[in-house]
């Protein structure tokens, strides 16, 4: 049975790694909401701590806690932000490392049709709307940092980066569709490396291996139909930093669908390093 949605000014966070966390919390509170954060063990920052207006660990295969601590504190609508490396999820002696509690294997072994990051998170936004907690966009208090179309640096794309683009978008939007990764690397009209489970930072370090004359391009796109409440693409100065470590030349990101962490910082590197951002807008029917 489906618990009544109720209203109030609590926002429940749960919280993985990275800035995005700490930007919805401040944000949040400017707003006039107070936070309860539950920080994901080994994942989220300690210093949430200071800034939430309640705080709680949780493990990240504590879904039965999870919801019993939204509850108890009447945050009847959350955001999940903030990264979760999915690899963990398939590491040796999982069982025990994670340490699920009954909601969890029952979510686990019992609920999913197959183990992808949209069927995942859907389905636990569907169980968390039963027991009475809205799911709510995950950039809802981070519309300012949104990529904003046209080239961020100020140095344009070349030509060679420009067929790149044409050609890979399309391919790095299939790739989205199929809940594969979002992002591939792409240099002279072929494709390099795919982003899958290892994540995008990652399949940066491959690409650079397979590529090593460099000036390749990361393509990182939304899902067509993305669901904003979650798996939002994002990008900052650790990826430019990671970007010119393994040789890239372009970095090209969605437009109004992509987070972007310290944006003038994240462009600053760029150029410093001659590497092109791009916030493109693709095709409407995408």
């Amino acid at each position: 049975m489906t618990v009544p949605l109720r209203e109030n000014n609590v926002l429940g966070l749960i919280a993985g790694g990275g800035a995005m966390p700490r930007m919805v919390v401040e944000n949040a509170k400017q707003a006039g909401q107070q936070v309860v954060v539950l920080g994901l063990r080994g994942f989220a920052d300690p210093k949430l701590a200071e800034i939430a207006d309640k705080f709680y660990w949780c493990g990240v295969a504590r879904m039965g806690r999870a919801i019993r601590l939204f509850l108890k504190e009447g945050a009847y609508r959350m955001i999940l932000a903030g990264s979760v490396k999915k690899s963990d999820m398939y590491g040796r002696f999982r069982l025990f490392r994670l340490l699920p509690d009954w909601t969890t294997l029952r979510f686990w072994f019992f609920h999913l049709p197959d183990r992808r990051t949209d069927t995942i998170l859907g389905t636990l936004a569907d169980i968390m709307k039963a027991r009475g907690i809205l799911m709510e966009n995950c950039v809802k208090y981070l519309m300012e940092s949104m990529a904003k179309e046209g080239v961020l640096t100020r140095t344009m794309p070349s030509a060679a980066q420009m067929r790149d683009i044409e050609f890979g978008w399309p391919v790095a939007k299939e790739m989205g569709r199929l809940d594969i990764g979002q992002a591939i690397a792409v240099k002279e009209q072929d494709v390099i490396a795919v982003e899958a489970i290892e994540g995008t930072d990652r399949m940066i370090v491959r690409a650079g291996d397979l590529c090593p004359s460099g000036a390749w391009v990361l393509i990182k796109v939304s899902k067509p139909n993305q669901d904003m409440r979650f798996d939002v693409p994002t990008v900052g100065p650790d990826t430019i930093e990671n970007l010119k470590t393994h040789g890239a030349g372009a970095l090209v990101i969605e437009a109004e669908k992509t987070f972007v962490v310290d944006h003038d910082d994240m462009v600053e590197r760029a150029e410093k390093y001659g590497i092109v951002i791009v916030a493109h807008r693709g095709s409407s029917e995408e």
